[in-house]
């Protein structure tokens, strides 16, 4: 495994390679011999973000199958961070030269394999495989145990509480859960992350002037350590993720895994891979109009977590453990 996804915290690169990471060592550790970023003889190596020393390091014999990890690609990068010109340039030409180098691609959303294609790559070098996460690390909560996290909170029992996660960016559509905060005074609102790029992070300037001075009912705990996100899905009433891009947003999964109803903007690329698991919403007006629907319906809030729940089942460790197995198999007999 190559990958520097855990040194800058709060990114759903990291939560995906340390789930794979932990699936492999927990189910197959007596088959598959884990290394991470060492140059040494493998039979795979997996890359996980794109470096430039793991670039070279494809031109290193004894690399084995090379097996590249497609969490983004340049059309997702704008909105997220600011790159000048010409360096945005060079970097969007970079990143399509470490996926040609690849072996095989793997993507977590379907509809990323045309884009790839449309870049050069071959559709039989791209295999999609979704993300997932642990139900060790995610999970429902009792009644009583949440209630005593909403004390420890400071948040009343009866409180309808909303939640989003991930960095502060325009790609997220933070500034339209800032703007559901203003309408909906009654709502609690907490979007758990932060600005990890810094000031290279698309619209710092203006959501950084929020976060300084957010409304009453609208909370910015930072970025978390990532065993403390359960807790925070298991506080609110409803998960809501207002991104205009995403491939397969770890957090979707997060909050099914604790039985937390799911909201999200409507994106064509969710409708392969979780249609008819979350309430979907085009704009910041539907948006408002569902979470005042659903905090005044216990049984249509109530649906929502069973399709959540269900959604889970799909997605979970268990569920991908074989596939990836499988697939790593498949990889290493084409070495032999």
């Amino acid at each position: 495994m190559f990958s520097s996804a855990t040194k800058v915290k709060g990114q759903g690169v990291g939560s995906a390679y340390t789930e794979l990471v932990n699936l492999l060592r927990e189910h197959f550790a007596d088959e598959i011999d884990v290394q991470i970023n060492k140059f040494s003889r493998s039979d795979i190596s997996h890359y996980h973000t794109v470096d430039f020393k793991f670039y070279l390091s494809t031109f290193l014999p004894n690399r084995g199958r090379k097996i590249g990890y497609v969490h983004f690609l340049p059309e997702t990068i704008d909105g997220s961070l600011k790159i000048p010109q010409p360096f945005k340039g060079i970097f969007f030409h970079y990143l399509i030269a470490f996926y040609k180098r690849m072996d095989q691609l793997v993507v977590v959303n379907p509809s990323f394999i045309e884009d790839l294609m449309r870049y050069g790559v071959p559709k039989e070098k791209i295999v999609y495989i979704p993300n997932f996460v642990s139900k060790k690390s995610f999970f429902e909560l009792s009644r009583e145990e949440k209630k005593e996290l909403r004390k420890k909170n400071k948040i009343p029992v009866d409180k309808f509480v909303v939640i989003g996660t991930g960095q502060i960016q325009e790609r997220k559509g933070v500034a339209d859960f800032i703007e559901l905060a203003y309408r909906l005074p009654h709502i609690q609102f907490i979007w758990v992350g932060g600005f990890s790029f810094g000031k290279m992070t698309d619209g710092y300037n203006e959501l950084k002037k929020v976060v300084d001075n957010p409304p009453a009912n609208l909370v910015f705990p930072g970025i978390v350590e990532r065993k403390q996100m359960n807790e925070f899905y298991n506080l609110a009433d409803l998960f809501l993720l207002p991104s205009f891009n995403e491939l397969f947003p770890m957090s979707v999964l997060e909050a099914f895994s604790c039985a937390l109803p799911v909201m999200l903007r409507d994106l064509t690329l969710y409708k392969s891979i979780i249609a008819g698991a979350y309430l979907p919403t085009s704009n910041v007006d539907e948006m408002e109009a569902g979470i005042k629907c659903l905090s005044d319906n216990k049984e249509k809030l109530k649906e929502l977590r069973g399709k959540a729940v269900e959604a889970s089942s799909r997605y979970s460790e268990e569920h991908l453990a074989q596939r990836w197995y499988s697939f790593y198999k498949e990889q290493t007999e084409m070495v032999k």
